[in-house]
Parts: C-alpha cells; structure tokens; sequence
C-alpha cells in the first residue's frame, strides 16, 4: 500500500492551536490522521469541501476539531450541525464529539429517529453548539420548533453516499429551507463519490475544494472492485441481501445463460424490486420496451447476458453486478467497464463459490485490478439497515400529516400497542411494515434534481390546514445566497 503523500498544505499536531492539541490530548491522540492533517487547515479557513474517506478514517476528528476553534462556546444555540445517515454513527459521532469538547465548554446533542423525543429535545434546549443526528429526526425537531439553524455557522454531510443509499435526499433538501440566508461553511464527506453523490454535492456546495486520499484507493474516476464469497445454492439470497444493503440507484445484473437471467429477474421482480431482464429469447417488441425504459432511466435492475448487453448504453450506471464470473477474463473488464464512466466512481460487485474465486483471483492478477473481499452481510445487518429506512419513511409521512388526519389516526393507537404486545398478533404488525416498505424503497429511487417528493402510494392528504409548516419556502443554498 503507497504511503500517502505529505503536501506542504497539510499540518502537524505541533502546528494546531492551543485548544484543538488540547482536545487531541484528551482523545489520547498522538499524531493527525491523514485526512485530518489535510482537512483542519481548509476546514479553519471557512474552504467548503468534499472529502473522499471512509469510516475509521479519523474524519470526525477533521470537522470536529475545527469546530472547537470557529464555534462560540458561549452562545448557547446551534451552530454546528453534523447530518449523518444512521443511529449507529449519530451515536459514534456523538460520542468522539463529546470526547473532544471535554471541559471547553461546548456542549453536543445527538438526535435520531425511532425513540422518544424527551432527552434529545432537553439537550437541544439546554443549548447545544454542536448537533448531530439524522435528516428525519432533525425536521420533526425543526418543525416543533425545538431549536433553529437561524445562527448556524458550520453545516457537514458525512457519510453522503449512505445517506442518499437510505433514501434521505428528499430530507436533505427540505433542510435547505431552515438554514440561513446568508453563507454556511458546508462539507461533505463520502467513502465514494458516484455520480449520484457528485450530483447531490452540486445542489448543497457550492465551489468545493475536492480531498481524495491515495490510501484509500477510491478517486472519482476509479470503479471499485469488491466480491462477495458465498455457496452457489445462496446466491440469489446473497444478491438481495446486497442490494437492500447497497440501496444501488441503478444496477446492471450479468449471468452467463439465458435461463439463469430469467431465474434472477424473477426473484428480484418476487421480492418487490423493479427489474426486468434482457436475454436473446424475447421478442423484438419486448426488447424495445425493455431498451426504452433502460434509456430513459426508468428501470433499476436490468439483468442480461453479455451477448444480450452488447452495445448497451446505460447513463449513470451506479453498480455492476456479475451474479456469475464470466466465461473468459475479457469479458470481465467489458462488464465492469459499464460502470464507473464520465467521470464518476462506480462499484462491480461479483458473487463467487469457493471455486470461482479462484478464477476472480486469476482475473485480478491479469489485469493487476484491486480485487477487495468484504463479507457477507448477515441477515441482523439487513434486518438493522431495513428497519432505521422504514422508520425514517414512516417518520417523514407522518409529518406530511394535518391535524385531522393525525387526530382520525389516535383512535388506531389502542390497537397498535395491542398488537405490538401480542407475539402472535405482531405479525401484522410486520406484514404492514413489509408492504409499505416494498411500495415505497423499492420503486425507483428519486434523483438529485428531482422534485423531493417522498414515494408513497397512498391518495393525497388535503383535508385541512396542516399542523405545522417551514417557516420558509425558498430553497436556501447552504452557501452562496
């Protein structure tokens, strides 16, 4: 692995100021992170950022530190405001963040969906500088006038591509209607940068510096190249819990044989995805209908062979899935290739048994490609993922309700904790859950650019004047007003 370059930029942990080498004592830090000895100085000076860099990189530190120097501990409101994408990092963030302030005199707030409202609303109104916590739970505070971003100075998006993969972009651009009408510093930190995220990063910042680090070996242009070992009798399993894991805005599904494409586009259609398959058994008539929608950006999950794709054109393809490794190593490269193009990172992602990795690994050595093997996710990992997606699905419908159509839902409240309680009954409970998770996560997944209309099937809801609305209608840029 190349060790990163030192550039003449980045700082050491003697150059930091008094208080932020400070905080890295109390973190029991003895030296900066990479990516915190190249973003502290952009993140001093006010620079708006996207910083290429995964988890365990050190970057909560990078955004937290800089906060210690431009923030007023003595103002007691929002000033800082960090979104991140699930309980389980608003948690981790939270607590590197507490570590950090120490005795400074800042104080941190962490807010997420899916528990009660009492302790993260007492932590705002006790008048928390730094804020942490999920797009959903953050606009149910917003719009109960909890707390305001009227004096916010700081505004970071970490963990971006989760955040899109969880289907909080509709969130993220509601927010802009509460943040102030003057310059926010505004940064954005991602694992990777697909086209998706680039297109999101251009509506949130404006004229941003771009950090991508060569340890990391993942750069806007690059594809990753990743593969999951599994039996061959799990695949189709394997394949949806990827998916549901990866959230993948569009993915290309190669098999070697015609039957095998249909097998897969069945299963995938089964369990509620939309995706169809391209094979040399349809008729020209079905083919052009399943070409047209592939053009125009209508389907999600294509599945064909190679014969089939050749001289398939699909823009802003996010991920391509080989659900068996090809027939001969060329064709690897041409399948992978369709992924990753203008531009943008992409991810090809291949399904192997014991015996195909074998040749996966010759492959890689051929034509020297980083060949990363990461496990397979569990079903608890999906079953976790699944469940913070529906409560922020759930959360944001909620908020689109008026006061009558809140008050027609309490009589159904006695009901619902019956059922809850009742292990038996609790499985319609999770039938209803299902459906609505299927109806609204899996139907296309709405792009930057796009109006933010949350995807839910049920009729509109217009009986009387809602309970409560932004107090602004303008979309508000985080950067430049």
């Amino acid at each position: 692995m190349p060790e990163e370059e030192v550039r003449p930029t980045d700082v050491t942990m003697e150059q930091l100021p008094e208080a932020l080498r400070a905080a890295a004592a109390r973190a029991g830090w003895t030296d900066l992170m990479p990516v915190q000895a190249r973003g502290i100085p952009l993140m001093l000076s006010g620079q708006n950022l996207m910083i290429q860099a995964r988890t365990g990189s050190g970057k909560t530190g990078a955004y937290i530190l800089p906060m210690l120097e431009r923030l007023d501990p003595k103002g007691l409101y929002c000033q800082a405001l960090v979104l991140v994408p699930t309980r389980e990092l608003a948690r981790q963030v939270g607590e590197e963040s507490e570590r950090l302030c120490g005795g400074s005199g800042f104080r941190v707030a962490v807010v997420y969906g899916g528990v009660g409202y009492g302790p993260q609303t007492d932590s705002l109104q006790q008048g928390a500088q730094i804020v942490v916590g999920t797009p959903g739970r953050l606009l149910d505070l917003l719009l109960r006038r909890t707390f305001t971003l009227d004096r916010l100075e700081m505004l970071v998006y970490d963990e971006a591509d989760r955040m899109l993969s969880m289907g909080f972009y509709p969130d993220m651009r509601q927010m802009q209607g509460y943040l102030p009408r003057r310059r926010v510093h505004t940064s954005m930190y991602s694992a990777t940068f697909p086209d998706y995220v680039m297109r999101t990063a251009r509506e949130f910042i404006q004229e941003p510096e771009f950090i991508s680090l060569s340890r990391d070996h993942v750069h806007v242009t690059d594809t990753e190249h990743v593969f999951y070992v599994m039996p061959g009798m799990e695949k189709d399993r394997g394949l949806v819990r990827i998916i549901e894991i990866e959230n993948p805005p569009s993915a290309l599904i190669f098999c070697n044989t015609k039957a095998k494409v249909h097998y897969v586009s069945a299963v995938l259609q089964r369990f509620g995805y939309d995706a169809d398959e391209l094979s040399a058994d349809l008729s020209q008539k079905e083919r052009e209908r399943v070409l047209e929608r592939v053009l125009q950006g209508k389907l999600r999950f294509l599945v064909a062979t190679d014969v089939a794709a050749r001289g398939l054109d699909i823009p802003a393809l996010s991920h391509v899935f080989q659900y068996e490794p090809p027939e001969d190593p060329e064709s690897y490269i041409h399948r992978a290739g369709r992924t990753g193009r203008a531009g943008a990172a992409g991810v090809a992602v291949s399904l192997v048994t014991d015996l195909e990795k074998m040749e996966l690994d010759r492959i890689g050595r051929r034509f020297a490609i980083d060949l990363q093997q990461r496990p397979m996710p569990r079903p608890e990992d999906v079953e976790a993922v699944v469940a913070e997606r529906v409560t922020a699905l759930l959360e944001a419908r909620l908020r689109g309700r008026d006061k009558l159509l809140i008050e027609r839902s309490q009589r159904f409240v006695p009901l619902g904790r019956a059922l809850a309680e009742n292990e038996d009954e609790s499985a319609i409970i999770a039938m209803l859950l299902d459906d609505y998770y299927q109806q609204t996560l899996h139907a296309p997944v709405p792009q930057p650019g796009e109006p933010p209309v949350r995807r839910a099937p049920a009729a509109p809801e217009k009986t009387s004047q809602p309970a409560a609305t932004p107090r602004r209608k303008h979309r508000s840029r985080s950067t430049r007003r």
